[in-house]
């Protein structure tokens, strides 16, 4: 009788202790990536930010611009697109294009193809939250196109400094540039400055306001500009944006509307 009741007592704790387990997950089965990526947008603003897209993922801009009344043209249409992908987490690696742009001018129209621009962005010093991150960029104009240029025109080379942080609820991305502008024979430097600061509307809406400056060169003038727009996040991978800019001196472009997308692509190439 004594060893039923010795064998039914450990019966029971042996089910009562495999009951309190938790189930084992097969081996097979990949557990989820611990850190969703997010989209890092540097459109539609002119200055770019210092930190960089998730490192392995690749992320496209995709925009269209209309502009009215720039120093080469009436009106132009224009589709614009820039890739970026990031290779650690201080190296990434982005291309610039322009596919076409439909310009008027008094002498008619034209459809022409634009600029196609490689360039690498390094980050010098990582900060966090009020502490701003440090980052440089190179890009060089490997084609020209044949498309009129907007007020600011366009670089055959170009080094950029960049600084970006979160600030009492506010972000901000401020870049100067050093670029090298060219009329055949002519080579001339050209200096710009920008500083864009963002606001949360919501959880999933953005609004951003930028003003920037650039020298031009050729025309012995200054390129000022005021730029408004609003963000909207339905993902962390996709992010869609509008907004217009002005510009506040005689030779910049007077009007700009602009739409366009930011997505990531959610599949990692590089673990």
């Amino acid at each position: 009788m004594t060893s039923r009741i010795v064998l039914a007592y450990i019966v029971l704790t042996a089910l009562s202790v495999s009951a309190q387990q938790p189930p084992k997950i097969p081996v097979d089965v990949a557990a989820p990536e611990p850190d969703a990526p997010i989209a890092n947008p540097g459109r539609p603003t002119v200055a770019t930010p210092a930190t960089l897209t998730p490192v392995g993922y690749v992320q496209f801009e995709t925009g269209v611009l209309r502009a009215w009344t720039s120093p080469e043209f009436s009106s132009q249409t224009s589709i614009n697109e820039v890739v970026k992908f990031s290779v650690t987490r201080r190296i990434e690696f982005l291309a610039g294009f322009e596919p076409v742009a439909h310009s008027s001018n008094g002498a008619g129209s034209s459809n022409d193809a634009g600029g196609i621009s490689l360039g690498v962005q390094t980050v010098l010093y990582q900060g966090e939250g009020a502490r701003p991150t440090f980052s440089a960029s190179y890009s060089h104009t490997v084609y020209g196109g044949n498309a009129p240029d907007l007020d600011i025109g366009s670089s055959t080379n170009s080094i950029l400094l960049l600084a970006s942080a979160d600030l009492k609820g506010f972000h901000y991305d401020a870049n100067v540039f050093f670029n090298e502008v060219v009329s055949a024979p002519i080579r001339r430097a050209q200096f710009g400055e920008s500083l864009s600061v963002s606001h949360p509307l919501s959880a999933r809406l953005v609004l951003s306001g930028e003003i920037w400056h650039f020298t031009q060169p050729f025309l012995r003038g200054n390129a000022v500009g005021n730029l408004w727009a609003l963000s909207y996040s339905p993902s962390r991978v996709l992010v869609f944006d509008a907004g217009f800019a002005y510009g506040l001196t005689s030779t910049s472009t007077h009007r700009e509307l602009f739409a366009g997308f930011t997505y990531l692509l959610p599949h990692k190439l590089l673990r």
